[in-house]
């Protein structure tokens, strides 16, 4: 098993970048596909911007200093690459973030690729109504089960921020629910 330290050691080394990032895409493409799939709701949209990401880290590996872990300095820039698609996005379409929200949570039903069911769909819905900082926050914790202190690298927020925001999602989603 490779360690994180020995991995970044060697994607710095022109030697054996090639090797080590093939050995990062397999330890961390299926979770960054998904952390970014619930951002942005479509597969072919999460494709895109997972190949950015895996640019973007290649490009900057060397820039990486290793304050945080390298995982959560991925998730950051994934989640900075999801969040920028969308901002170009809703700019592209000339609506606003939420109207933008509610049109991918409508396309999730003619989504081939969305495999949930009628409780999956509402939830998406849900969490869809809920400010940026509460979706992602909520996403990481109960998706990916990421701790307050990792969420708290990837989006460097305080960990007691972070709390109130998941708390905050939680009964707005609950409520949601009990609505609809």
């Amino acid at each position: 098993m490779i360690t994180e330290q020995s991995l970044v050691v060697d994607l710095k080394n022109e030697e054996t970048r090639a090797k080590a990032f093939e050995t990062l895409l397999h330890t961390y493409k299926e979770r960054l596909y998904w952390h970014i799939r619930r951002i942005v709701l479509n597969h072919e949209d999460t494709d895109d911007i997972l190949q950015n990401t895996f640019i973007k880290v290649f490009k900057n590996i060397d820039g990486f200093e290793g304050k945080s872990k390298l995982y959560s300095w991925l998730y950051r820039i994934a989640t900075n690459e999801a969040l920028s698609f969308l901002t170009s996005k809703s700019r592209k379409l000339g609506i606003q973030s939420q109207e933008l929200q509610n049109k991918m949570v409508e396309d999730l039903k003619a989504d081939s690729y969305f495999e949930g069911d009628e409780i999956q769909y509402k939830l998406q819905a849900a969490i869809a109504t809920l400010p940026e900082k509460q979706k992602l926050v909520f996403n990481m914790k109960y998706f990916d089960d990421l701790k307050y202190q990792e969420i708290s690298e990837i989006l460097d927020t305080s960990v007691g921020g972070l709390k109130a925001s998941y708390h905050l999602a939680v009964k707005k989603i609950e409520q949601y629910l009990k609505d609809s």
